[in-house]
């Protein structure tokens, strides 16, 4: 195995009296994929900011290849002292850096670099951060929840870059279908401790399942072990006469090593407050159409939906799945066409943006809707604390405002409120977001049981293969169409998955358009040189291509410096300079390849 180009050697840390890493470790090799995973609340973010050298660890060693560079997507990216966002991302750039490619990539995220940092969403920001990341092509890219925020076009779309990119990457993702398509191992963070998996996260959870399942054995076993140690204790004739204080100091060892290990942390409870029944036909949607201003959000759509029926609903950000959502529930009056609402049908939200919450209001009385200190879960009354339990949260915490709580402590409050009300028709806007693998199983198992009709919106692909039975997709200018099956079912009927809006199409990552000078409109043709330069840089590409692969080959030669350190250094002053000229053969190539396109146009 090649030497690492990171590595982290028995990390410690403790917050609060409670040790958060008690000797993890990463190791990263050049072109690695490594998925970093865990339970919410068990360090990973933690982990990844000391990999960054964003955070000291207590104890530990954290060693940088010579020469390696890093570079980290934080959860929370800070902007401020940048004019625009061009700016922010290409301050991320080495002398050397392609520009273009900063340009390139936050025209693929939407963005169009004039923006001011001051005037962004949380989103924007977090795409922006991901453009500074990825433009420098590091060797080692640490990339915590890259997949928040974004919508399917645009994580399908990162999911092709990344897997194109050189780039090391160590990823923290919830996103299933995002870790199996990029991880080749697997990272476990549990209890403080890391476990290596040299497998992708497709084969994690069977293995993880497998590891919990022997840990459960061992614990049985120690058990078992005590009990015996203890009658003896009590009864054995040895034991009354002489007190072997040996065998009582081995006891007390034993003692301490089932108090000092550590089960799995706990996992949510979902338990869902079942409304009356609703009539067979829960809503019905003819020929309805909305629009804002001249901008049609719904055309001509009409759908069915009965009880038990579990629709999906995706498309861009922007497409209207919202909107759609609340026509369907009656929310919103359309245009044009009808919605029909059955009897008896009473609704839980859950929305994306966590507006419902009031950042002001205490866990207690979010929970309780301030009256008094329990909530009627399942027909039964249950103490707020022991309910807050159900869903990982501490006990210190009722008192508290939500405003103090993290993005996923925020979800799993909406998931605890929206399931202890009575309801047979659950909408959940984004759920997903900012939950844990565990606890989106849970979530999953739940839609599964339920009795009543959901209608879900989401991004992550895996999910909505997972749960729902239809699949009503966005097809751009306010068309809407219901296809049978999850996601990949969608795909496979249309042909494609979910399409970018045309206002986020990407420029060219080679080419700003002010630095390009447009023809003369006098100009009908290239001129002879210039045409003879497009007709032959392919060719000079292509050589120089053949160039650079050779010499990455030969300084790759782990015996090459030993032997001959003057021909190691003159074959990396060679790979720089075929480099630099590939790439200004392709900028050259494609400035008159825009011309001629011009001019032809």
């Amino acid at each position: 195995m090649a030497p690492p180009l990171l590595h982290l050697r028995d990390i410690r840390l403790t917050f609060g009296g409670r040790p958060l890493l008690d000797g993890a470790e990463i190791a990263v090799s050049a072109g690695e994929r490594l998925g970093l995973v865990g339970r919410n609340g068990s360090g990973k973010s933690t982990l990844l900011k000391i990999a960054a050298g964003a955070v000291e660890a207590d104890e530990g060693e954290r060693f940088v290849q010579p020469g390696a560079t890093i570079r980290y997507l934080p959860q929370e990216p800070d902007l401020s002292g940048f004019e625009t966002l061009r700016s922010y991302v290409e301050a991320g750039l080495a002398p050397g850096d392609d520009a273009y490619r900063a340009i390139y990539l936050l025209g693929s995220l939407g963005l169009t670099g004039d923006e001011r940092p001051g005037s962004l969403s949380g989103g924007e920001a977090r795409r922006a951060a991901l453009a500074r990341a990825l433009a420098p092509e590091p060797d080692v890219l640490l990339l915590d929840e890259p997949t928040n925020h974004l919508d399917l076009p645009a994580i399908e779309w990162l999911e092709a870059e990344l897997r194109r990119s050189r780039s090391a990457l160590v990823l923290i993702s919830h996103d299933r279908r995002f870790l199996q398509t990029l991880t080749r191992a697997t990272l476990w963070l549990d209890r403080g401790k890391t476990r290596r998996l040299n497998q992708g996260f497709g084969a994690f959870e069977a293995w993880r399942d497998d590891v919990l399942a022997e840990e459960e054995r061992d614990r049985h076993k120690l058990d078992r072990k005590i009990e015996m140690e203890k009658d003896w204790l009590r009864y054995g004739v040895t034991a009354r006469r002489k007190r072997n204080q040996g065998r009582m100091r081995a006891l007390e060892v034993l003692r301490q090593t089932r108090k000092d290990a550590r089960g799995p942390q706990g996992g949510v409870k979902l338990t869902v407050t079942e409304g009356e029944t609703s009539g067979a036909l829960v809503i019905e949607a003819k020929r309805v159409s909305k629009s804002f201003g001249e901008r049609p959000i719904v055309t001509d759509f009409s759908t069915r939906i009965a009880r038990g029926d579990r629709v999906g609903l995706v498309g861009a950000n922007g497409a209207g799945k919202t909107t759609l959502l609340n026509l369907l529930t009656g929310q919103l009056a359309p245009d044009e066409g009808t919605v029909k609402v059955g009897s008896n049908v009473t609704v839980a939200t859950i929305d994306q943006r966590r507006a419902s919450l009031d950042p002001d209001m205490s866990l207690r009385d979010a929970l309780t809707g301030a009256k008094g200190d329990t909530v009627e879960v399942g027909g039964q009354s249950k103490h707020v604390v022991s309910y807050m339990k159900d869903f990982l949260f501490e006990p210190e915490q009722a008192g508290s405002p939500v405003k103090a709580l993290s993005g996923g402590e925020r979800g799993r409050l909406l998931l605890a409120r929206a399931l202890a009300q009575p309801a047979n028709l659950l909408v959940l806007d984004e759920p997903t977001n900012d939950l844990d693998l565990e606890t989106l199983d849970l979530l999953q198992e739940m839609i599964a049981d339920y009795p009543g009709t959901i209608l879900l919106v989401s991004h992550d692909r895996d999910f909505l293969d997972r749960t729902v039975g239809s699949v009503i997709a966005a097809e751009g200018d306010g068309l809407w169409t219901e296809f049978a099956g999850g996601y990949s079912d969608m795909v496979a009927q249309r042909g494609r998955g979910v399409d970018a809006r045309a206002a986020a199409s990407a420029p060219s990552p080679k080419r700003r358009s002010s630095e390009v000078a447009a023809p003369s409109p006098s100009k009908k043709k290239l001129s002879f040189k210039d045409q003879h330069a497009l007709d032959t840089l392919p060719k000079t590409i292509k050589a120089l291509e053949a160039e650079i692969t050779r010499l990455e080959a030969r300084i790759a030669d782990p015996a090459l410096y030993t032997k001959d350190p003057a021909a190691f250094a003159a074959a990396t002053d060679a790979l720089g300079k075929a480099q630099a000229e590939r790439a200004a053969a392709e900028d050259r190539w494609l400035e008159l390849e825009m011309m001629r396109e011009e001019l032809a146009g």
